[in-house]
């Protein structure tokens, strides 16, 4: 079973457990702490901060272990660490500002914004292509790729790393996740609305949220409160990672961000902060295709046919960083994990979160 497809089990189960349990027994049976302790820092990972919140209101929150092991920092709410694929969610959101605007068709060919892009010799990219994952853009080529050390400096430049591959397949026949076509998404919200990527995400997403404690991570810079990067290789063998350029994804991927901020940005989707609800459901709906990974614009969808966007999310990991994040938009739940050591897994505490709220 493949790590997409093991999130959807988790999430039916969950959901389903939910149903069947007695309120009151299980707010009595569960010690959070205990099981943060268990079943996150358990995974010998070095750092992390969970948290979720009902209505706008943080109900519980907690961090553990070190942000810096080696000099005993501990691991703070104040405490920055990598989003890595939930930034994919903020892209798609922000994109979606500028559809509500009229300055963005989700359907047409995607050189309407960049028209140096190539054009494909039959079905053209299009903008829901790209949201979706169905555009027939490869990932990373190899590891080095992805871990690359590379700079780019501008997103135009970051784009020339693919822009002359072959598709895997004809766009919209079929679904490949991919880091690389929200940095193409990310260009586009450059050309449209004027501002670099930054710019725009810091104005439109960051501040309006009161996200201060949310930017680029740029390589090389150390923010003031970050995390140590961590790699676990084995169960019981945890090494300080390398740390790698995310210039190459930043829509995508390049992002920093606190426990506090997440539980904000999450509620902000909510309460239709950013965009209209009308907007955020045809982002729940699903556009995938010929897969049994279930995918809107920006999200993935954690709910049974025909309710698959009830509750949406995304997982992120990259060097340093396993993070999920998923919101019950009609509970007004938003559950949130994130921990600075990657290949780990933390989706099943965050449907432990989901659980508690829901009977709550």
């Amino acid at each position: 079973m493949n790590k997409v497809s093991n999130v959807f089990l988790i999430m039916m189960v969950a959901l389903h457990c939910v149903a069947q349990e007695n309120k009151t027994d299980f707010e009595k049976s569960v010690d959070l702490e205990s099981l943060f302790k268990k079943e996150i820092l358990g995974q010998n990972i070095v750092g992390a901060a969970a948290g979720y919140s009902i209505n706008g209101q943080t109900i519980w929150q907690t961090t553990g272990g070190f942000a810096d092991r080696e000099n005993k920092k501990p691991f703070q709410k104040e405490t920055k660490v990598r989003m890595a694929s939930i930034a994919k969610s903020m892209t798609a959101i922000a994109l979606m500002q500028l559809v509500e605007k009229g300055l963005i068709d989700l359907d047409l060919p995607i050189q309407t914004y960049l028209s140096d892009y190539p054009r494909h010799p039959t079905t053209q990219i299009t903008v829901r292509h790209l949201l979706s994952h169905t555009s027939g853009i490869k990932g990373y080529k190899n590891g080095k790729e992805a871990e690359t050390k590379i700079n780019y400096p501008t997103l135009s430049e970051a784009v020339k790393i693919f822009i002359d591959r072959e598709l895997l397949f004809e766009p919209g026949s079929a679904y490949s996740y991919t880091s690389y076509g929200y940095t193409l998404l990310g260009l586009i919200i450059e050309k449209v609305s004027g501002l670099t990527f930054e710019k725009y995400m810091q104005e439109h997403i960051f501040d309006v949220a009161e996200m201060s404690n949310t930017g680029v991570d740029v390589y090389g810079v150390e923010e003031e409160h970050s995390s140590k990067l961590y790699n676990r290789r084995k169960p019981r063998k945890v090494k300080p990672g390398k740390e790698n350029n995310l210039s190459n994804r930043v829509p995508g991927g390049g992002f920093y961000t606190t426990i506090e901020d997440m539980l904000k940005f999450g509620n902000a989707v909510i309460d239709n902060v950013f965009i209209k609800k009308e907007s955020l459901d045809l982002m729940r709906k699903r556009h995938s295709i010929n897969t049994e990974t279930r995918y809107g614009l920006g999200w993935f969808l954690y709910s049974p046919e025909p309710n698959e966007g009830k509750i949406i999310g995304h997982s992120g990991g990259q060097t340093g960083c396993s993070s999920q994040m998923s919101i019950y938009p009609e509970k007004q739940i938003v559950s949130v994990v994130l921990a600075n050591t990657s290949r780990t897994e933390v989706i099943g505490f965050t449907v432990e979160l989901l659980k508690i709220a829901t009977s709550q």
